[in-house]
C-alpha cells in the first residue's frame, strides 16, 4: 500500500511540498527529472499462447504450425418488397483446421442489434424488427433444440450436468453460443444447415451500424444479413466480442455459393461473379457485357428506359441471381427495380484487366459520374503499392449506406471511392480481427489514402506534420489506446480506429524514412495475404523488415496515449562548435533531428557523420532515439560544421514527432 505522503513524495523528488506551499504546479518538477522509457511492448495471455503452440513467433511471419478455420456456405434466399424480409436457407462446411476438438460453435447473427433487448454501443436503428431469426438449426445433420435452455456455465466453465442433446444461447443477441454434444474433432469438417428469416430496416434516422438499410421497398443494402459462422483462431479461440454497431469484423474465408431470388425486372449485383447471366440477363445486356473490358470507357448494361422483365433482365415474375466467390470472408448485395448499370475496367500490374461495375438509381447518377474513374485510380495504385488486386471484378452499389466495404461490393458513389476500395486489401486480403483492433483495417486505409489522394492529383505525398499533429490531441479523456479493443472505445472510437494510425506512420517515416515503411508494409501485404496477422505480427514483422528494434516505438504509439513534446532550451557557440540542448517534457522518445540553417556566407561547412546537407546552406542532423533511452529528458547535441554563422535550427523540421507546442522546437525563438 502506498500512502498519500509517499506517493507525494515520489511524485515531485525527495522534498514534499503542498499545494500551498509553492505557486508552481505540482508536478512541474517532472519535466525535468528523468523518465522511465519503456523498450518493449506488452505480451499477452493469447500472443504468448500462439508462441508456445508455434503458431506464430517473433519474425512477425505466420508460424510453422499456423492454422485458421475455413467456411463455406451455399445459400438460398429470397426477397419479398412488399414486407421487406428475406428468407433463406445455408449450409456452412466448417473446416476445423485447428488442433482443437470444439465443444462449441459460435455464430454471429448481426441482425438481432435490431431487437429491442439487444446489446449495442453508439447504434441508433431506425426500425425495430425481431431481428434474425432461425426457424431451424442441424449439426451434422442433427437438430439443435431452440426453446430448451443451454445448460447453466460452472464458474470454472464445465457445464454442471452432462449435454444430452444441442442446445444453443444468445438467440436474441449478435453472438450465439451452441453447445455441442459431440465436439467437431480436429482436422475434420461438420455441416450446418440454418433456415432464418429477417426483415430489413429502414427509416431516416438510424445510425451508426454498418449493415442492411433501405429505400423503402425500392432498393435494398442487404449487408450482415445472413448467419455467419464466428472466428476461431490460435489466439482466443472463439471471438464473442457483440456486434454494437461502431465497429467492425472478424470473418473466416471461404466460398461462397449464394442464390437470390427476387421479383423480375430487379436488378442484382452482389460479392462474387454471376454464374447465370443467360438466365437472368437480355441478351443486349450480355453482349454490351462483353465489351467491357475493351477500353476504358464506361459501358452501359442497362440504361434508364429499360425496365421491367423483359427489358433490364430477362423476362419472368421471379428471378433468381446466382453468384460464386472463392476465398472471401463475407458476402454483401443490393438490389432496386430501377437500378441503371454501367461497367467499365480497372488494368491491375500483372494481372490484366477486370470489371468495375456501378449500379445506381437514375435520380442520384450525379453522384456517380466520377465513380468510375475514381475507383479504376484505386484499384491499380493500391495494386502497385501492396499487391495485385485479388478478386474477378468490383462493384459500387447505390443506397442508404454510402461508405461501406465488403469482398468485391462496396456501399459507396463516388464520395467514398478511393477508401472503400482501400478495404479491399485490409480486411478483405489481410483478414485483420477489425472488432478488436480496427486501426489495422481503418487505420491503414486511412495512411494509404493520401498516397492515393496525392497520385490522383499528380503531386508528391506528404507526410509532414501529421505526426507532430498528435501533440494537439493527446490528453483528450475520451481517447482510447489504439490496442484497446475498439469495440469498447466509446466516444473515442473514430480517432482510434481511423485518425491514430496516419499519425503514427509518419512518425515512423520520420524515423527509417517513408519509403522504407512502404516497402517493408508491402512485404508483410504479400506475407499475410489470407491470412489473420495480429498487431504482434505486424510489429515483430516490421521490426524485421526495417532492420531495427523499434518496440519503444510501437509501445508509446499502440499502448499509451503519450508525446514527446520536444523543444530547444538553449543554443552555444564556441569556436566553431554548437551545442544544442534539446529537451523531451513528455513520456515518448524520439530521434533528434536538427535542421540547420546557415548564413549565405562564410566559412567552408565541414561534414558531419551524422548529417546531409539539403542544400548549400541547410544541413539536417540526426541522433537516434536511443540517446534517450537512460531516461534523462535533456541531451546536448554537440556540432562541429566549422566557422559558418547558424542563423536558425529547428527541432523536427519535418513536424513528425508529437508536440502540442512546436513554437519552442526553433532557435532563436520567433
Amino acid at each position: 500500500m502506498i500512502t498519500r505522503i509517499t506517493f507525494l513524495t515520489l511524485l515531485i523528488g525527495s522534498t514534499v511540498v503542498s499545494a500551498q506551499q509553492t505557486s508552481s504546479p505540482i508536478r512541474k518538477t517532472v519535466e525535468t527529472s528523468k523518465r522511465s522509457v519503456r523498450l518493449d511492448v506488452p505480451i499477452t495471455n493469447s500472443i504468448q499462447n500462439a508462441f508456445k503452440a508455434g503458431t506464430r513467433d517473433f519474425s512477425g511471419k505466420p508460424g510453422p504450425n499456423y492454422w485458421q478455420l475455413e467456411a463455406d456456405y451455399t445459400i438460398k434466399a429470397s426477397l419479398d418488397p412488399a414486407t421487406q424480409v428475406i428468407t433463406g436457407s445455408e449450409k456452412i462446411s466448417m473446416h476445423n483446421n485447428s488442433q482443437y476438438d470444439l465443444k462449441t460453435i459460435v455464430l454471429r447473427l448481426d441482425h438481432n442489434l435490431f431487437r429491442p433487448e439487444a446489446q449495442r454501443g453508439a447504434s441508433v436503428p431506425a426500425e425495430a424488427t425481431d431481428g434474425m431469426v432461425l426457424t431451424s438449426l442441424k449439426v451434422a445433420g442433427q437438430s439443435v433444440d431452440l426453446t430448451a435452455a443451454a445448460p447453466t456455465p460452472s464458474p470454472f466453465g464445465r457445464s454442471t450436468a452432462p449435454t444430452t442433446k444441442m442446445t444453443i444461447s444468445g438467440l436474441t443477441q449478435t453472438i450465439a453460443t451452441i453447445n455441442l454434444v459431440d465436439p467437431v474433432k480436429a482436422g475434420t469438417t461438420a455441416e450446418l444447415e440454418i433456415e432464418w428469416h429477417t426483415k430489413l430496416p429502414g427509416g431516416p434516422n438510424g445510425r451508426g451500424h454498418r449493415m442492411t438499410q433501405r429505400f423503402d421497398s425500392k432498393l435494398f443494402q442487404p449487408t450482415q444479413w445472413y448467419p455467419r459462422l464466428g472466428k476461431y483462431d490460435d489466439l482466443r479461440g472463439w471471438e464473442t466480442s457483440p456486434y454494437l454497431g461502431p465497429s467492425e469484423f472478424y470473418n473466416n474465408f471461404g466460398k461462397f455459393d449464394v442464390s437470390i431470388t427476387v421479383p423480375g425486372g430487379w436488378i442484382v449485383s452482389g460479392t462474387g461473379v454471376l454464374q447465370n447471366q443467360n438466365e437472368v440477363l437480355t441478351a443486349t445486356a450480355r453482349q454490351r457485357l462483353s465489351t467491357v473490358l475493351n477500353s476504358n470507357d464506361e459501358v452501359v448494361i442497362v440504361g434508364e428506359t429499360e425496365k421491367g422483365p423483359g427489358q433490364s433482365t430477362a423476362p419472368g415474375d421471379k428471378l433468381t441471381w446466382h453468384f460464386v466467390a472463392d476465398k472471401v470472408n463475407d458476402f454483401a448485395w443490393a438490389t432496386a427495380e430501377n437500378f441503371i448499370w454501367k461497367a467499365t475496367r480497372a488494368t491491375i500490374p500483372g494481372k490484366g484487366a477486370i470489371p468495375i461495375h456501378m449500379v445506381y438509381l437514375p435520380e442520384r447518377a450525379k453522384l456517380f459520374e466520377k465513380a468510375g474513374t475514381i475507383t479504376r485510380h484505386a484499384l491499380e495504385f493500391y495494386s502497385a503499392l501492396w499487391a495485385p488486386y485479388p478478386f474477378p471484378q468490383l462493384t459500387l452499389q447505390d443506397g442508404p449506406s454510402a461508405g461501406m466495404e465488403y469482398p468485391m461490393v462496396i456501399n459507396s458513389n463516388q464520395g467514398a471511392a478511393d477508401h472503400e476500395t482501400g478495404h479491399e486489401w485490409w480486411p478483405m486480403m489481410l483478414g485483420t480481427n477489425e472488432t478488436r483492433y480496427g486501426w489495422m483495417d481503418e487505420g491503414f486505409n486511412q495512411y494509404m489514402n493520401i498516397l492515393s489522394a496525392a497520385d490522383r492529383d499528380r503531386k508528391p505525398y506528404n507526410l509532414d506534420g501529421l505526426g507532430q499533429s498528435y501533440g494537439r490531441m493527446s490528453g483528450d479523456e475520451n481517447e482510447a489506446p489504439m490496442m484497446w479493443s475498439a469495440n469498447d472505445a466509446g466516444s473515442g472510437y473514430r480517432f482510434q480506429t481511423y485518425g491514430k494510425a496516419p499519425l503514427m506512420l509518419s512518425m515512423l517515416g520520420g524515423i527509417v524514412g517513408d519509403q522504407a515503411v512502404l516497402n517493408a508494409m508491402k512485404k508483410y501485404t504479400a506475407t499475410w495475404a489470407f491470412k489473420h496477422p495480429s498487431p504482434w505480427d505486424y510489429i515483430f514483422f516490421m521490426n524485421n523488415e526495417l532492420g531495427q528494434n523499434l518496440e519503444w516505438f510501437w509501445y508509446y504509439w499502440l499502448w499509451t496515449t503519450e508525446t514527446v513534446e520536444g523543444s530547444i532550451q538553449g543554443v552555444k557557440t564556441a569556436n566553431g562548435q554548437t551545442t544544442v540542448t534539446v529537451h523531451e517534457a513528455g513520456q515518448m522518445p524520439s530521434p533528434i533531428v536538427l535542421k540547420v540553417e546557415f548564413d549565405a556566407a562564410g566559412p567552408a561547412i565541414k561534414t558531419m557523420p551524422n548529417a546531409k546537407m539539403i542544400d548549400a546552406t541547410t544541413a539536417e542532423v540526426t541522433w537516434p532515439a536511443s540517446v534517450w533511452f537512460d531516461g534523462n529528458r535533456t541531451f546536448n547535441a554537440i556540432m562541429n560544421f566549422g566557422e559558418r554563422k547558424i542563423k536558425k535550427i529547428t527541432f523536427d523540421p519535418h513536424g513528425r514527432f508529437p508536440d502540442a507546442n512546436p513554437t519552442d522546437n526553433i532557435w532563436p525563438r520567433e
